[in-house]
C-alpha cells in the first residue's frame, strides 16, 4: 500500500501540482523514446502539407481578400487553418491508443497510482503533458511558415499559437475520456473516420465555410474546430473582430473544462473497475 505524502493531497492544488511535476520524469523519458518516430507525423507531413497546398496549388488561385476572411494569399489564409487542425489531430492520437494502452496492454496507470499520486493526478498529468507536445508541434510548424509573409503582425503566430494550444487541450481531454470508457481500440477508428476526418474538411482551414451554403455553414460554426480554425486565423492575420473572438474563446474554455471532467471521471471509473 501507498505511504501517505502530504504533499500529494488530494483536491489540493499544489498536491496536484507536484503530482505532474513527479510524472513528467516518465513522459519525458517517453518522448526520448518516441520523438524518432512522430517526426513525419508531427512535424514533416503538415510543412510538407502547407507547402503543396498553400505554395504550389497557392500559386494557381487567384485571391481576394474580401472572400478570404482578409487573407492576402492562399498560403496566409489555410496556414492558422492547418496549424489548428493540426493541433485536434496531434490531441487525438496522442489521447487514443497511447491512453488506453497505459490501462489495457501495459498497465502503467496501475503503476502511477500504486504510489501516493491518485488517479485524477495521473489524468491531469497526463492531459498536460499532450498539451505541451502539441503545443510544442504547433510552435515549430508556426515559426516553420513564418518566412512565408502569412502574419499580419509580428504577435500574429504568438497570439495564434495560444488558441491551437487551447483547441488541442479541447480535443485532447473529449478523446482522453472517450479512449478510458470503450473496450476495444476498434472504436478509434470509427472516431477518425467519421468525426475527425469530416471536422478538419469543414472547418473552414481549406475554405470559408460560407462556401458550404446557409445551412452548412451554421453547421460548421457549432462545431469546436470551426471555433479554434476562426481565432487562430484572425489572430493570425490581424484581424480580430472582438464579439466573433469572445465567442471563440468563450466555447473553447467551456468546452475544455466540460472535457476535463469528463476525462477525469473517466479514467476513475476506469480504475475502479
Amino acid at each position: 500500500m501507498a505511504t501517505t505524502d502530504p504533499s500529494l493531497q488530494t483536491g489540493s492544488l499544489t498536491g496536484t501540482l507536484t503530482a505532474v511535476r513527479r510524472l513528467a520524469p516518465y513522459f519525458a523519458t517517453v518522448a526520448a523514446r518516441t520523438w524518432k518516430g512522430s517526426v513525419v507525423s508531427a512535424f514533416l507531413s503538415p510543412i510538407f502539407y502547407v507547402l503543396a497546398m498553400g505554395v504550389l496549388l497557392g500559386g494557381f488561385i487567384e485571391v481576394d481578400p474580401d472572400r478570404l476572411e482578409g487573407a492576402g494569399t492562399y498560403l496566409a489564409f489555410i496556414v492558422p487553418g492547418l496549424v489548428a487542425g493540426h493541433a485536434m489531430q496531434t490531441a487525438v492520437a496522442d489521447t487514443s491508443w497511447p491512453v488506453f494502452s497505459n490501462f489495457k496492454w501495459n498497465r502503467v496507470y496501475d503503476s502511477m497510482v500504486a504510489t501516493p499520486i491518485t488517479v485524477r493526478q495521473v489524468a491531469l498529468g497526463h492531459l498536460a503533458y499532450v498539451t505541451v507536445r502539441v503545443t510544442l508541434v504547433c510552435a515549430v510548424f508556426d515559426l516553420v511558415v513564418a518566412p512565408f509573409d502569412v502574419y499580419g503582425a509580428w504577435w500574429g503566430p504568438v497570439a495564434a499559437l495560444g488558441a491551437q494550444a487551447l483547441t488541442g487541450l479541447l480535443f485532447a481531454t473529449w478523446m482522453y475520456g472517450f479512449s478510458c470508457r470503450i473496450e476495444t481500440d476498434a472504436a478509434f477508428g470509427v472516431v477518425f473516420r467519421l468525426v475527425v476526418f469530416p471536422l478538419f474538411l469543414f472547418s473552414g482551414a481549406f475554405f470559408p465555410v460560407a462556401n458550404l451554403g446557409a445551412v452548412g455553414e451554421r453547421i460548421a460554426q457549432v462545431t469546436p474546430l470551426w471555433h479554434g480554425v476562426n481565432l487562430s486565423r484572425m489572430l493570425s492575420l490581424d484581424r480580430v473582430d472582438g464579439p466573433t473572438a469572445l465567442v471563440n474563446v468563450t466555447v473553447l474554455v467551456l468546452l475544455s473544462a466540460a472535457g476535463l471532467v469528463w476525462a477525469v471521471t473517466g479514467l476513475e471509473r476506469r480504475m475502479a473497475r
